[in-house]
């Protein structure tokens, strides 16, 4: 009797994958992987080679709602300008909120916990001070409107499309998670992962 051997079973598999900034300056290239049933992988190398501060700032992961964020808005961006990546970097606060208050967000909201805020004003904090730290190049965004009204959601998100390619941003592209076919219609490109993946790009007029 021969038994079955699940751990031969292929789940993910890449060949040859590439990536680059732009022709002639790659990411990472050849990249052959295949992760079968039961394999646990761990990938990379020590971070501190890569220069995760520096990756941190450039690349901006903003959740759908923040988790356990202690004290205010207001001290949340003067924490983040303690960090060594972003000591350098012009007071952004006022930018914050001006951007908050386009976006009907009280100035009072600013100091108040993070505990008493609504999921809907959490978020607009949230994207308003990732959408005004300078040298962010990458926005990476779950669900960023799920708590907004259909009104706000679409100042929002206009803001947010507007952003790649804009002289008064760093942003150069954003990455948005989304169960909204409204949204994707904001988009350039739609990845579509419904049991396999499928990528389609969009007409610009959409």
């Amino acid at each position: 009797m021969t038994g079955h051997d699940d751990t031969n079973v292929a789940l993910l598999k890449l060949e040859n994958v590439s990536c680059s900034y732009e022709p002639g300056n790659p990411i990472f290239s050849g990249v052959n992987l295949t992760v079968n049933q039961g394999d646990i992988i761990a990938v990379g190398e020590n971070p501190t080679k890569y220069g995760i501060p520096n990756y941190r700032t450039r690349v901006l992961y903003v959740p759908q709602r923040p988790s356990l964020l202690p004290s205010t808005p207001r001290n949340f961006i003067k924490q983040i300008r303690t960090y060594g990546s972003r000591k350098a970097e012009d007071d952004n606060e006022q930018d914050a909120i001006s951007l908050g208050e386009s976006w009907s967000l009280d100035v009072e909201m600013w100091d108040r916990p993070w505990s008493s805020l609504s999921g809907g004003e959490s978020q607009r904090a949230l994207l308003a001070v990732a959408c005004t730290l300078k040298n962010t190049e990458v926005l990476l965004l779950d669900e960023p409107t799920s708590a907004l009204d259909a009104g706000t959601v679409k100042r929002v998100e206009g803001f947010l499309a507007s952003l790649p390619g804009s002289s008064d941003s760093s942003i150069q592209a954003v990455l948005w998670i989304t169960h909204s076919e409204d949204q994707t219609r904001r988009a350039t490109r739609l990845i579509k992962v419904a049991g396999n993946v499928e990528e389609q790009r969009l007409p610009a007029d959409v």
